[in-house]
């Protein structure tokens, strides 16, 4: 026995080049006596409550979400919740009563997304269920994808059509830090194994911003709005999706003026250092860098990746000499080869993207530009928190 009415509620999915509802998310609920809406998780979790009866509540409210499905426009889909330990219970060859219940109200399979939500249950199990799921028409994704070893595992084992950020994982690297490197590079592999993105709990302009640089397709969460028993309108947030998309896109547009005039400074910044290099002039006489306080570091190399010269850093309005790293070699690292194929022959300045120093463990770009007929390059490692 559960403590108030089970009902099925849809949260819906935001489609980011369009601003409409592509479709929604089925969430078990419970409506109290005063008519206020718990989420039926805790209940899975719950030891006190056997497996028949959450069986049970699960076909339930699933029986509800596909009938009331009925009513939403003909271009959504439906994205169904299916335990991984269930379906290992499975015998082989068995019915799958998903399926079943979805020709019971007459919903195309094309149009259900079948979400795998846990880690547990047997992968081989599960592979050859998911396949009965994909022959009939249906679409599989991956719920809290970034929350563990085994969610990679099983995405190589299943080669979902679609990866649900995990929640947490996603949120966290909204705020920044290294979890947002990690989560890029997570969305970076979904789109290289052909997979859609979709990013759950998003409740701020910040994560909104951050899952349209994730390249997300899909955005859900109270931003936009919770679960509820009805459907919006297809183009209910439109126009709000519309504002926080412009509002995004206008300060990508000011990074990209500021990374411009990022640019030009260093680009100034060279021209000054190489003619110090070419004179092979004592460091008493390199420029002050209060101008540039976003520099780390400077330093020569051969054409062939090998470095010359010390770093020369600027600290407390002095120059200082680190002779470290000459005879370390950097052709492996993509600056360098970026600028080897991009700026050799044009003798133009590159400027590399963001990347965590392995060295320093420190965020830099790198600037680079060849000189001396071609002999030398000069690299300008910056700080992009200062200069950006």
């Amino acid at each position: 026995m559960f403590d108030g009415h089970p009902t099925a509620c849809f949260q819906p999915f935001i489609d980011t080049a369009t601003g409409r509802i592509a479709g929604v998310e089925a969430l078990g609920r419970l409506r109290l006596p005063g008519g206020e809406l718990r989420s039926v998780g805790p209940l899975f979790g719950d030891p006190k409550q056997t497996a028949g009866a959450l069986r049970a509540l699960d076909r339930q409210i699933r029986n509800e979400a596909l009938s009331t499905f009925a009513q939403a426009p003909a271009d959504w889909f439906l994205s169904l919740n299916i335990s991984p330990r269930w379906v290992s219970q499975l015998r082989p060859g068995q019915a799958l009563p998903s399926l079943a219940q979805l020709a019971k109200h007459g919903v195309p399979a094309q149009r259900v997304v079948f979400e795998i939500t846990e880690c547990s249950g047997n992968n081989q199990r599960l592979r050859d269920v998911t396949a009965r799921y994909r022959q009939a028409g249906a679409r599989i994704a991956i719920d809290d994808f970034g929350v563990g070893y085994s969610q990679l595992d099983r995405v190589l084992e299943l080669q979902p059509d679609i990866l649900k950020l995990d929640m947490r994982l996603f949120q966290a690297a909204a705020r920044g830090g290294p979890s947002s490197e990690v989560v890029k590079a997570l969305a970076l592999m979904a789109e290289k194994t052909g997979c859609w993105i979709i990013a759950e709990g998003v409740e701020t302009e910040a994560e909104m911003d951050f899952a349209l640089e994730c390249g997300a397709r899909y955005v859900q969460g109270y931003l936009f709005a919770r679960a509820e028993p009805g459907f919006f309108a297809s183009d209910a947030f439109v126009e709000r999706f519309a504002a926080l998309r412009g509002r995004y896109v206008q300060h990508k547009i000011e990074q990209r003026a500021a990374f411009k005039r990022l640019r030009q400074q260093l680009a100034m910044l060279m021209s000054q250092l190489q003619a110090w290099a070419t004179r092979h002039a004592p460091t008493t006489e390199l420029p002050a860098l209060h101008d540039y306080p976003w520099v780390l570091r400077f330093y020569q190399c051969d054409r062939h990746g090998t470095q010359l010269t010390p770093n020369l850093e600027w600290h407390d309005g002095a120059w200082r000499s680190d002779a470290g790293y000459i005879g370390h070699n950097w052709s492996w690292r993509p600056y360098f080869y970026h600028l080897l194929a991009e700026g050799w022959d044009e003798r133009r300045l590159t400027l590399s993207s963001t990347y965590r120093d392995a060295t320093t463990n420190q965020y830099c770009l790198t600037a680079g530009q060849c000189f001396d007929n071609g002999q030398r390059l000069l690299l300008i490692d910056v700080d992009p928190t200062g200069c950006l």
